[in-house]
């Protein structure tokens, strides 16, 4: 580990020589490059020199053990250290760890009601909201691009995308399928309904690059529809565009403009062909979109929603929460920092870290 960590400080070290120097600071792409680096490596940098550090106070308290005036002082304050040093350690090793190249990207998200009919589509529209009030907890910010409603307020699609940084290591444990247990307003004997819906999350890739042949698009323009309000911008310019050879259908209502809506449409199409070609070459590929939503069968749901009990259960980790209240307001750091913490204790054991 110190050899990992000592090469980061040279590297660093170099890099703020470097941009010290004056034709450096005159090549604007070059230092804004620069400087983005030693931001990356900042943090494992200081994190590494309190490590050292930290062991270093450790040896000076070893050798106070042997005062006897001193010793219980001394042993208090090393068992303190000691418990922080191996916090930091863990710390460190998740640091060397591979990350996620998209985690820092924002997302495409898509929610579509599944099993449960109305019920299924008013459970859309309260994860819709969910999410846009996590993003206003996170300080992102939420583009509609389409969605369809019931005439009952329901969800029965709509694909949006949370911008911020970040966003895609926090919002990516969310793709799933996501099961509701409540009473549903329309059930006059008050029995208990199960209903699902589907929630996809994919990464939104810079420049992607793929050549679409415009005769295999049909393009329709229609009037978007829905019931006003937070989650749609009403416009006479929807755009709805099929790719004929693979069936995909993407669909833009959140602009008044019919090109800034084609324009969007045409980013969502690349970006879902371009994660369908990723699939074909990668079978195992853990973020794609058909793993991601399965059928939309009850059996495959990645979390409960239990209105009755007051209850969320994460069945991926066997988290069971009874905040069901906050939670659907979009409290999600007390899911999302285990499924976290989670993912990060399966690295390292797979990478062989104890």
């Amino acid at each position: 580990m110190d050899e990992h960590f000592l090469q980061l400080i040279d590297r660093y070290e170099e890099l703020a020589l470097t941009s010290a120097q004056a034709e450096v600071i005159m090549d604007q792409p070059r230092f804004t490059a620069i400087m983005k680096e030693m931001a990356e490596l900042e943090p494992q940098v200081q994190a590494y020199q309190q490590y050292r550090a930290m062991k270093e106070e450790i040896a000076s308290l070893d050798e106070l053990l042997s005062h006897p005036e001193l010793q219980e002082m001394a042993q208090e304050e090393l068992d303190e250290l000691q418990k922080s040093l191996a916090a930091l350690e863990q710390e460190l090793q998740l640091m060397r760890l591979p990350k996620d190249e998209d985690d820092e990207r924002d997302v495409v998200m898509e929610i579509r009601a599944g099993a449960g009919g109305d019920e299924a589509a008013l459970f859309g529209a309260d994860l819709l909201r969910m999410y846009i009030r996590y993003a206003e907890r996170q300080n992102y910010s939420v583009s509609l691009m389409s969605i369809s409603e019931n005439d009952i307020g329901g969800v029965k699609e709509v694909v949006f995308t949370v911008s911020g940084r970040g966003a895609f290591s926090k919002l990516k444990y969310e793709s799933g399928v996501h099961r509701i247990q409540r009473v549903p307003a329309t059930e006059s004997q008050g029995r208990i309904h199960t209903s699902t819906a589907t929630v996809a999350v994919l990464p939104v890739l810079d420049d992607v690059q793929i050549e679409i042949n415009p005769n295999d698009l049909r393009v329709d323009v229609y009037r978007s529809s829905g019931k006003g309000g937070q989650h749609v911008n009403t416009t006479d310019s929807a755009v709805r565009i099929t790719h004929l050879p693979s069936g995909l259908v993407v669909a833009c209502q959140n602009e008044r403009s019919q090109i800034k809506n084609h324009e969007t449409a045409m980013k969502l199409l690349k970006l879902r062909l371009f994660e369908q070609a990723r699939e074909e070459r990668d079978a195992a590929y853990a973020d794609n979109r058909k793993s991601q939503v399965g059928t939309g069968d009850r059996s495959e749901r990645i979390r409960t929603y239990n209105f009755p009990q007051g209850r969320v259960t994460d069945h991926r980790i066997g988290l069971t929460l009874y905040q069901i209240d906050l939670i659907m307001d979009g409290d999600l750091e007390m899911l999302i920092t285990p499924l976290q913490m989670d993912a990060q204790e399966r690295l390292l054991a797979g990478n062989g870290v104890s």
